[in-house]
């Protein structure tokens, strides 16, 4: 083994270089004693010394003595005179003549030493120059060759350095040399190949272990590959073997600052490391206090020093104590050093803080001509952007400002390894001070489903992306980040971030309070008001942060609390900082920051809350305060924008579009007014085309990428997608580099049906490898064209090249499922599920357990879609038990046990989604459906009407409730929501909505005919046209809505007649449902089926028995393809009964009597139970009968063929009057059978009233006057 300081003088030379002068003095001692006082140690020894000032350890008779070179001592000499010494000028110019004539005579050991003192010195040049020298005189020494590498690898010049290598090649060809391989690490490091420098310096620690710069080297190396775990092993090595060491020491305070975030746990050993963790301490007061305390020490050892003057300066301002900061920056221009530029800016700062903008901005002028001569400052253009921010200019000025600096500071890290150098220059903190003021200019909201986010935001994303990779536990950094993504939209992400955030740090008290946001904007106030409760139990501060008030005072709007609203906002006003928009009030000692934008937010929170509650003239009162309060600032026009949601709310949209327009392009939330004014052109004036003139000037004014994507979004809400692919393509040349862009753009060309040509567009988009995110769009439109081999390349080769990305492997599990691979696809789900749980960070456990909810939801749908109704349930349970809040998973698990009949289970899981969300449509529709099934009537109504009143308008709903209070035998009930919704806006009765369910309730009170000319004015629509004309056919095909084939009804027609004309209006509604299938354009499996299943009803509807064999054909093979599919077993039944086979109808209908009743095909199954209650009548088998009667009445209580089927064995007047009723009395069958039973019963008025009636709505319906109208009078008057 090799004894220590074996190598002593390669170990003096690396602390010299490295600048451990103290280190080097200490080595230089020891190997003097062991080596009797050698001259070349003699020299170290002093060089230390005069290097750290300590002229008094520095002997001038070891200077001068014999054995030291003559020109090593002048060197010497020279420098104690020149740097520590007034100079005595002749002397200077005495030794430097001995200098240059020593080394004439100078043998290559003496001219070796010369340089190595030079190279130290940093004088490169003439360093060189001696050492080249030295080589030629001695024949390519080795130790020369490696000095002279050692020089031009730390000359900083390329051209130098790219030869380095060579030369400590050749110096390492006979020996291994330490300090050679030292200099060829850092030959590797300075061209970046940090690998194999750790390489060679493995090499050093094996071949000479006690040589310690090889592990601190090893160290920073390490850091330099960013990994952590190995740097902290090798920095406890280091301390094993030297427990004071410094690099080791400050390595484990970064580790702890920079990856945990501990503040606490910091051991400030070192004065860089102090100035370093108070820029990433993320403003921490303790530490703040700390480095305050060692820079002013600092500073009163070396007084005048301007840097440290600008350091303490720069603390008092994160201190808040501006006053003082401007004294510290004015030291320096007192001292009289007046080119202290880092002074100059700091001041600009302060007086930007104060408002002093006059006297900042001609600061700023002067420093903005000095920078063309030094380059650009990021600090500089930070501070220009800060005075534009208050200056108002315009947002585009302010942003362009912003990403200059960015810019500015990220170029001067280029080339730099991760370090502390490294950190210090990277300054996290200044880096979230820009980020603060590109927030500044985003809404503080989430954009609207389906719209951009504001582009400063990406320039957020992207900073603050790179400060939480090298700092992640910066939580300030952190919590920015989940701010951005929350108002970005990505709310998901969001949510994970802030989740860590607080993990890490629970009583942060910003991240509880964004939390609740999120909470709130999900709807789910439960968890908002904890996650406020939360806050509160971790900070009591927060009670006089006014959003926390505004918050709470949401979510109590949210539950319709609008007296405790109200009161917690006028908590809220009346704290400190509201009334000054964006000031900031100390509460205890205690900074509390308030933008201006939720300033606003107080004010215009309490306006509508007041409105809302019925104090108009309360919240007028408020607004005016706001315009007060914000006149002249750019959060005016916000005010603006809000005073015309009031005035839409008083319904003068005229007022509000005159408020709007006023709003000009040079003004801050010009794009926002736009946006409103072209909803109120959209949603209240159904104006087209000024909807989307309003994005179409947004690009005449501003024209931009996010103001293309805007048009583009606009083109596609109106149904014009190729006028919204040519704006997509304008604002992707103005960024190519969006992705999202050239999503859009592809479903943009799927909406207008260019199939192909997405999928060209796709491929080609894909084949630039910078869009690799497409491959899932291209593989869910395969999917959706039924190109299932093609679909399954794409996702291999996308899991080829994302490994990670589960969505893929779950979008193959839904193939595998449409091409009948059920095991593979069920197997392919639950490998996602274990995967993903395996490889994702802990951090991010709120997405795993999101994405296992979702896969569980996948496979739950998958059995569902099987009949596997009880293993459904089971995984639906399952992903409750990841993801408890998720209500589309609890809504899907609720109509499953709708469907299963298991209505308690049901309503359970529909309350627990309306205790979170008590406007939940689907839920309320659910829970009204059961109520009414429960025959209770008024809390049916009572769910509805939650909604209605709300909505009048919202015709989903309406129809839902039409066809519910259909079922339930109460439709008469149904004709208020139908007027409530007519009432509500003057252009009601225009609406494809309105009509629709109009249609809809005359279909179901026998107006067939009115039915159809409501259903017609909907037929054009895209949300109401198909279902339009669905049921437009069913009326054509069957107007009476008669049981086809049942022999009792064809008996009953067959009395009244069956005249020639009758047989011509059939065929003529035949044609015309055949005309109206051509219009049905069906987008899913179960529609194509359903299309097939009407066509061949128009078959049947000839009554030609080839046209019914042909139908029966298709019915057959649609059973046999679709596993219990009830409409086509209902149309096989009816088939066979129409060809007289009635055994084979009765065994297909008996298949549907045995399944579970889902309210999807409940009008089939009516249909069916009614057809073979038909069939056991006949066969005299009444009480299999009557069971399916009672059936079918628990499910449809106002069918009327359900009563007429009841006369043949009992209680015939009754039926005949329920029926009769059901059908708003203008059924001429019904009427003419209740009426003959009248007469039997001798109950002759009520038999003339029924006739009377009949007669009116069918004047000549046959036999009804002669064979009871005339008897009754007879009777009557005998």
């Amino acid at each position: 083994r090799c004894p220590p300081y074996a190598f002593p003088q390669a170990l003096i030379k690396y602390y010299c270089y490295e600048k451990y002068f103290n280190h080097a003095v200490n080595a230089a001692a020891v190997a003097q004693k062991k080596y009797s006082n050698d001259a070349v140690y003699t020299f170290f020894h002093a060089y230390g010394n005069l290097m750290q000032g300590k002229l008094e350890k520095i002997s001038l008779k070891s200077i001068f003595r014999s054995d030291l070179s003559p020109i090593i001592s002048a060197f010497l000499a020279f420098s104690l005179m020149c740097v520590f010494v007034f100079p005595d000028r002749e002397v200077i110019q005495e030794l430097d003549a001995k200098v240059k004539e020593d080394r004439k005579s100078a043998p290559p050991k003496s001219l070796y030493y010369a340089g190595t003192f030079l190279w130290l010195l940093g004088r490169n040049d003439k360093a060189r120059e001696y050492t080249e020298r030295m080589i030629k005189l001695s024949n390519g020494s080795k130790e020369g060759l490696i000095l002279k590498a050692w020089i031009d690898v730390t000359s900083g010049k390329d051209a130098y350095a790219r030869k380095a290598g060579k030369y400590f090649d050749e110096g390492l060809k006979e020996r291994a040399d330490v300090f050679a391989m030292m200099g060829k690490a850092q030959y590797c490091e300075y061209h970046q190949i940090y690998s194999g420098a750790l390489e060679i310096i493995n090499q050093v620690i094996v071949s000479f272990p006690v040589f310690l710069p090889a592990l601190t080297k090893k160290m920073k190396l390490l850091l330099s590959l960013q990994d952590w775990d190995q740097t902290i092993d090798v920095a406890h090595r280091l301390l094993q073997k030297d427990k004071n060491n410094l690099e080791a020491l400050r390595m484990l305070a970064l580790h702890s600052l920079c990856r945990d975030g501990n503040i606490i746990e910091v051991e400030l050993t070192h004065f860089h490391t102090y100035i370093l963790s108070f820029h990433i301490c993320g403003r921490n007061e303790k530490v703040i206090e700390q480095t305050f305390r060692m820079v002013e020490r600092a500073f009163s050892l070396a007084q005048g020093d301007s840097d440290l003057a600008t350091e303490l300066g720069y603390q008092m301002v994160l201190q808040g104590r501006i006053k003082e900061a401007m004294k510290w920056y004015k030291t320096p221009f007192t001292n009289r050093d007046h080119s202290s530029v880092s002074a100059l800016t700091g001041m600009i700062h302060c007086q930007l803080i104060e408002g002093n903008l006059e006297d900042a901005e001609q600061q700023l002028e002067f420093l903005t001509e000095f920078q063309q001569s030094i380059g650009k400052s990021a600090d500089l253009l930070y501070l220009r952007a800060v005075l534009a921010m208050k200056r108002h200019r315009s947002q585009e000025e302010v942003t362009n400002l912003l990403n200059d600096a960015v810019d500015a500071h990220f170029s001067s890290l280029h080339g730099l390894p991760l370090g502390v150098e490294y950190l210090e220059k990277l300054n996290p903190d200044f880096l979230l001070e820009i980020v603060k003021e590109y927030l500044a200019l985003c809404p503080a909201k989430p954009p609207a489903p389906g719209q951009p986010a504001a582009p400063q935001l990406q320039h957020c994303a992207t900073v603050l992306d790179k400060v939480v990779k090298i700092v992640p536990g910066l939580l300030q950094a952190v919590f920015l980040l989940a701010k951005v993504k929350y108002q970005s939209g990505d709310i998901d992400a969001a949510q994970s971030t802030l989740q860590h955030c607080l993990d890490q740090c629970p009583s942060h008290a910003d991240a509880h309070l964004l939390m609740a946001q999120i909470h709130l904007l999900q709807g789910n106030v439960r968890l908002c008001s904890q996650s406020l409760e939360l806050c509160l139990s971790h900070n009591f501060e927060i009670r006089d942060h006014p959003l926390y008030h505004l918050i709470k005072a949401q979510t109590k709007k949210k539950t319709g609390e609008l007296t405790e609203a109200i009161q917690t906002l006028q908590i809220a006003m009346n704290l400190p900082g509201v009334r000054r928009a964006g000031s900031s009030s100390k509460s205890k000692n205690k900074k509390t920051e308030l933008s201006s934008a939720d300033c606003v937010s107080v004010f215009l929170e309490l306006a509508e809350a007041l409105w809302l509650n019925e104090e108009q003239h309360e919240a007028a009162k408020v607004m005016q305060d706001a315009i007060n309060e914000f006149s002249g600032t750019p959060e005016e026009l916000r005010v603006t924008i809000a005073n015309a949601d009031l005035a839409l709310l008083r319904g003068d949209t005229e007022l509000a579009l005159s408020m709007l327009r006023n709003i000009t392009p040079e003004q801050p939330y010009y794009i926002q007014a736009k946006e409103k004014m072209a909803d109120i052109y959209l949603n209240h004036r159904k104006e087209k085309r000024l909807y989307a003139s309003c994005y179409r000037e947004m690009i005449e004014k501003l024209p931009s990428s996010h103001t293309y994507v805007l048009l583009g979004d606009a083109y596609m809400k109106i149904q014009e997608p190729q006028k919204a692919i040519e704006a997509y393509e304008q604002a992707l040349k103005k960024n190519p580099k969006d992705g999202a862009l050239a999503s859009k753009i592809g479903k943009a060309l799927v909406k207008t049906h260019h199939y192909i040509k997405a999928i060209n567009y796709y491929e080609e988009a894909l084949k630039t490898e910078q869009q690799n995110f497409l491959r899932y769009d291209l593989a869910e439109l395969l999917m959706k064209m039924k190109q299932y081999e093609r679909c399954e390349r794409v996702l291999h080769d996308a899991l080829a090249h994302e490994q990670d990305d589960c969505r893929y492997l779950v979008l193959l599990a839904k193939v595998q499922n449409k091409v009948e691979k059920t095991e593979e696809s069920i197997l392919s789900l639950q490998r996602v599920m274990l995967k993903r749980m395996q490889l994702e960070q802990p951090d991010a456990v709120p997405m795993q357990k999101q994405l296992a909810a979702e896969i569980c939801a996948e496979i739950a749908k998958h059995y569902t879609s099987q009949r596997g109704y009880e293993r459904a349930v089971k995984f639906y349970k399952e992903a409750l038990v990841y993801c408890e809040t998720d209500r589309k998973v609890m809504l899907e698990l609720a109509c499953l046990y709708l469907t299963l009949g298991e209505t308690d289970a049901c309503q359970e899981q529909c309350s627990v989604i309306l205790k979170n969300d008590q406007f939940n449509e689907d839920a309320t529709l659910m829970l009204a459906d059961i109520m009414l099934r429960k025959e209770n009537k008024e809390k049916a109504v009572f769910h509805f009407q939650q909604l209605l009143e709300r909505t009048p308008d919202n015709y989903h709903i309406l129809s839902r409730l039409i066809e519910l209070m259909r079922r339930a035998g109460k439709l008469e009930d149904a004709s208020r929501f139908l007027d409530m919704a007519e009432k509500h806006s003057s252009r009601s009765r225009f609406d494809p909505g309105f009509n629709y369910c109009k249609g809809l309730h005359l279909w179901y009170t026998g107006q067939p005919n009115d039915a159809l000319r409501h259903f017609n004015k909907a037929r054009k629509d895209n949300d109401w046209g198909q279902n339009a004309v669905y049921n437009m056919i069913e009326i054509y095909l069957n107007p009476d809505n008669d049981t086809v084939g049942g022999e009792l009804f064809e008996t009953l027609d067959g009395e009244i007649g069956n005249s020639t004309e009758k047989q011509e209006s059939e065929q003529l509604a035949v044609r015309t449902a055949e005309k109206l299938l051509k219009e049905l354009k069906p987008q899913t499996q179960s529609g194509h089926v359903q299309l097939r299943i009407l066509e061949n009803y128009c078959l049947l509807a000839t009554k030609q028995k080839a046209n019914i064999e042909k139908a029966l054909s298709v019915f057959t093979d649609i059973a046999n393809n679709e596993k219990d599919h009830v409409p086509a077993l209902l149309a096989m039944a009816t088939a066979y009964m129409m060809l007289k086979q009635t055994p084979r109808a009765r065994n297909q209908l008996k298949r549907v009597a045995k399944m579970s009743w889902s309210i999807a095909d409940a009008d089939e199954f009516e249909k069916s139970w009614l057809l073979l209650a038909d069939i056991y009548i006949h066969s005299g088998k009444y009480e299999m009968a009557l069971e399916l009667l009672n059936k079918c009445i628990s499910h449809n209580k106002v069918s009327l063929k359900i009563y007429f089927c009841f006369q043949s064995f009992r209680d015939a007047a009754l039926n005949y009057e329920m029926a009769w009723k059901h059908g708003n009395q203008t059924n001429p069958t019904i009427g003419y059978k209740l009426a003959f039973n009248y007469l039997k019963a001798k109950r002759y008025v009520d038999a003339i009233d029924v006739c009377h009636k009949v007669l009116a709505a069918h004047p000549n319906y046959p036999r009804i006057r002669k064979d009871i109208l005339d008897k009754a009078r007879a009777s009557l008057r005998s």
